[in-house]
């Protein structure tokens, strides 16, 4: 949307007060600046500015000194420029206001290389030099949790008044206890423009799900798994509850994914992956090898916190093993059943804490990579993968980013400085969790060592 459609859009919004323009940072946080409404005149002219290391700081909104891009720099500033995404409205008791997505540049015509938005467009470039458009859905779960609650615990369903105890996998009772919910989180979408569509309720207790409608813009797909997770976490708020993308929020229970769906077509708008058979095409066959190749590889952005790798666990419905198959959800890979003109990938690994901008940049540069390069993949998974011998996706935070650090790959998807600067956030959330003595620690080991 161009400049002066926003102001248009504006001025048909008579309740806003203010415009938020916010860049995602690499975590997937909204990082910006509220502006009265007044001044929306400045986001295309380079007045509203950011320092360019903010895209850096860790999940606590801490520096990364690490980075070099913090004092190295003199902490210079970026320009933030609007993405043309259309403004999201969001109600409140203090105003009404407008979110509008941006995106860091060095100058109005240069995108910053360590935006997370920048860099997924960089993927998208590649595939438009192949004559390629991949077209992009997600899907996207989470749970909601009591904000009373004295630890974390399940939201209480507003209209039963009791906790959930157990498993609620595809239980529409579930759906109609938190329908006012779903109700206003559906009419946020629509507003914000995004195409939300099944909602289930999920294995977890209070965790849920929602399907995205497929885009023919990847960019757009990324804006909308990042505006739903914002929205999602106000609308609970206001129905007194909260929602949280964590991977693992409760030990026992499932944890919160974000799949990626994908198909690639062709400048006449062919589905390349199709070829008329069950299988699929080549094409489709050298895309899931670049996707096996590069999984160690990108754990890190699949799995970019501590808590992230909770979720990775055997027979939990969450991949472990570097594997594909055809309609089998044990795998890492998956090619779901569908009309030969349908034919798509499934990928599972990543959690819903993970940025979609990285994500999406992840999945389709190593699927380009496998194309480009006419890669081959193993035979497709038999039966479950957690009964097989099969190669490990990385189990620990710290193996993850010694991959992710050793990648050549990475640098060719990312570029140079995007990687050092997430290596350095990483690790500096590393060394703040590693300082950290946890309660179950006291209770193992206080009166007993």
């Amino acid at each position: 949307m161009p400049q002066d459609q926003i102001e248009d859009w504006l001025d048909g919004q008579g309740n806003i007060d203010f415009i938020t323009l916010a860049a995602i940072d690499l975590n997937g946080v909204f990082r910006g600046k509220r502006l009265p409404r007044k001044l929306a005149g400045k986001l295309s002219s380079g007045a509203v500015k950011m320092p360019l290391a903010i895209m850096g700081v860790d999940i606590c909104g801490t520096d990364v000194v690490g980075s070099g891009q913090v004092f190295e720099t003199g902490d210079k500033d970026g320009i933030c420029v609007p993405t043309g995404r259309q403004p999201v409205p969001i109600a409140s008791d203090h105003g009404d206001s407008a979110l509008i997505l941006a995106s860091l540049h060095t100058d109005l015509e240069t995108p910053y290389a360590a935006d997370p938005r920048n860099a997924l467009k960089s993927v998208l470039d590649r595939y438009a030099k192949a004559g390629l458009t991949p077209v992009c859905a997600s899907e996207l779960e989470f749970f909601v949790y009591d904000l009373d609650a004295s630890s974390s615990e399940m939201a209480v369903a507003p209209q039963v008044g009791g906790r959930g105890q157990t498993s609620a996998i595809y239980a529409v009772s579930e759906l109609d206890e938190f329908g006012p919910f779903l109700t206003d989180l559906y009419a946020a979408c629509e507003k914000a423009g995004i195409p939300a569509e099944s909602a289930i309720a999920e294995s977890g207790c209070g965790q849920f799900e929602v399907n995205f409608h497929h885009v023919r813009d990847a960019l757009r797909a990324a804006d909308d798994a990042q505006l739903f997770k914002h929205l999602a976490k106000l609308t609970a708020r206001k129905h007194g509850f909260g929602a949280t993308f964590m991977a693992k929020p409760f030990g026992e229970d499932s944890g919160s994914g974000l799949h990626i769906h994908f198909s690639l077509l062709d400048s006449e708008g062919v589905n390349v992956f199709d070829d008329g058979t069950p299988q699929g095409s080549k094409t489709l066959l050298s895309a899931v090898a670049g996707l096996l190749a590069a999984m160690p590889d990108h754990t890190a952005i699949f799995a970019p916190h501590y808590n992230s790798f909770r979720r990775l666990r055997a027979e939990t419905h969450a991949p472990i093993s570097i594997a594909w198959a055809y309609e089998n959800r044990t795998a890492a890979i998956r090619i779901p059943d569908s009309q030969n003109a349908d034919r798509r990938i499934e990928h599972r690994v990543a959690g819903a804490d993970a940025n979609p901008y990285l994500v999406l940049a992840a999945v389709l540069g190593a699927a380009l990579v496998g194309i480009e390069t006419q890669m081959e993949p193993p035979a497709p998974l038999e039966g479950s993968s957690y009964d097989q011998q099969l190669p490990a996706i990385p189990t620990n935070w710290q193996a993850a980013l010694q991959h992710f650090r050793e990648s050549e790959l990475n640098r060719r998807i990312f570029g140079e400085l995007l990687c050092t600067m997430y290596l350095a956030c990483k690790e500096q959330e590393l060394e703040v969790l590693a300082n950290q003595v946890s309660p179950i620690e006291y209770d193992l080991y206080l009166d007993r060592v």
